[in-house]
């Protein structure tokens, strides 16, 4: 068997929970790849090249990650990749209605994707990138939530 899904989001920067969706997703696939959004919907705080660099370095020597980038509809980017399979972290309920919405978006545009939602442990729960940044402008502790290769380049980027 070698199945894959494909993880997508903007991952401005990554976090310890999406960390944990990835390595949740891989007990039911055999590879994941993490497809990191160029879409400008959002202000990243950090480029794309960026993004992928310390999502890479967070998963090196794991063949099982593999690390690539989209522009435009996701549902283009599997019919790219031959890929009918989706995985998106779900935390909370305000996450639920906008994932449920994409998700039957997608299949609405692409009959073959299917959708899987993986919770991250309850440790990861309440995390997102744009919490993890706001504490880290303001310098607070951030070691906690992000992997070391993102603590460096949130410091780096807000001059400390």
């Amino acid at each position: 068997m070698n199945s894959k899904a494909v993880y997508p989001g903007s991952f401005d920067p990554i976090t310890n929970g999406h960390i944990d969706v990835i390595k949740r997703s891989l007990k039911i696939v055999d590879k994941v790849i993490i497809a990191v959004s160029s879409f400008q919907r959002k202000n990243f705080l950090f480029t794309l090249k960026e993004r992928i660099e310390m999502i890479k370095e967070t998963f090196k020597g794991d063949e099982r990650i593999e690390v690539d980038s989209f522009d435009g509809l996701l549902v283009n980017y599997l019919k790219k990749k031959n890929l009918n399979l989706i995985v998106r972290g779900l935390r909370a309920i305000s996450d639920f209605e906008y994932e449920f919405q994409m998700a039957l978006t997608n299949r609405k545009l692409n009959k073959e994707i299917e959708t899987i939602f993986i919770m991250p442990g309850e440790e990861y729960f309440f995390i997102s990138s744009t919490l993890v940044k706001e504490i880290a402008k303001l310098k607070g502790q951030i070691s906690c939530f992000v992997p070391s290769v993102v603590e460096k380049k949130l410091k780096e980027k807000f001059n400390y």
